[in-house]
């Protein structure tokens, strides 16, 4: 049977201390309680010190650049051996297309927004994963950096929203905001494109997408001490849609998108 270092331990035999009453049955005194705490600070430090992440759970956010796109994610982390922890996490990204070129506003208004030519759907995607994080290197000391492997996978949902233009209709002179249809396709496409139409437009109208991911990933923490998840995440991931993705028009429609990732992480442990 693995023997678990001594630090492993003291932190186990602290942490239910603190929520649990005395063997006589009687509930911690202010004073006890007092005493727990300092032992748990103290544990930690020398945890730090020796470079061992033990905790019961750990919350971490982080902000993500993407090969096609950009996001954020929350994950809450639940340890279960010294070198595994489950993890369940929910990630909010955009994916654009490689295509996408934002120009600035025409038909002589000097204040319109810019625009994205033949663009037709804006792609936000969420994904609700469970996985895994084992720890392949401890920090060896508190100034030393902790190496681990991350692997989750679950359910996208893939969200499109319309992307509304406005321009300025040649047979009347009259503005219009207006979305891709076939009716409205040379006006969409035309030269007579004032501008965006503005953010607040076609969350009314956005469908659902649904489909699968798989991730993985190594993270780099670098934390000074313990209780703080300060790192980086590099990796690799792959949505799958059940069906095509209209983003462009004359550009290629996905159902599969493969991507890397880089993230900054910081979050608390307990």
């Amino acid at each position: 049977m693995t023997k678990l270092p001594l630090t492993v331990l003291l932190a186990t035999i602290v942490m239910t201390s603190s929520a649990q009453k005395d063997t006589s049955g009687r509930k911690l005194s202010k004073d006890d309680k007092k005493e727990v705490r300092r032992q748990k600070i103290n544990t930690l430090i020398k945890q730090s010190e020796e470079g061992v992440l033990v905790y019961r759970k750990q919350t971490i956010f982080g902000i993500q650049g993407r090969t096609n796109g950009f996001g954020a994610f929350y994950e809450l982390g639940q340890m279960k051996t010294n070198r595994k922890t489950n993890i369940y996490r929910i990630d909010i990204t955009e994916i654009k297309n490689q295509k996408e070129e934002k120009l600035s506003g025409g038909g002589g208004f000097v204040f319109s927004d810019p625009f994205i030519y033949g663009k037709i759907n804006s792609f936000y995607q969420a994904t609700l994963g469970f996985g895994q994080q084992y720890m392949l290197g401890q920090k060896g000391n508190k100034n030393g950096v902790a190496v681990s492997a991350v692997f989750n996978g679950g359910l996208a949902l893939g969200l499109l929203r319309p992307y509304y233009l406005e321009a300025q209709d040649p047979a009347t002179g009259e503005n219009k905001t207006i979305k891709y249809s076939k009716a409205d396709s040379s006006l969409f496409l035309g030269p007579t494109i004032i501008g965006g139409g503005g953010i607040g437009k076609g969350w009314s109208e956005i469908k659902i997408k649904p489909g699968a991911f798989v991730k993985s990933a190594l993270r780099f923490d670098y934390g000074r001490f313990n209780e703080v998840v300060s790192g980086i995440e590099a990796g690799l991931s792959i949505e799958l849609y059940g069906s095509k993705i209209p983003m462009m028009i004359g550009q290629k429609e996905k159902q599969m998108f493969f991507q890397g990732y880089i993230s900054i992480l910081f979050g608390r442990r307990k």
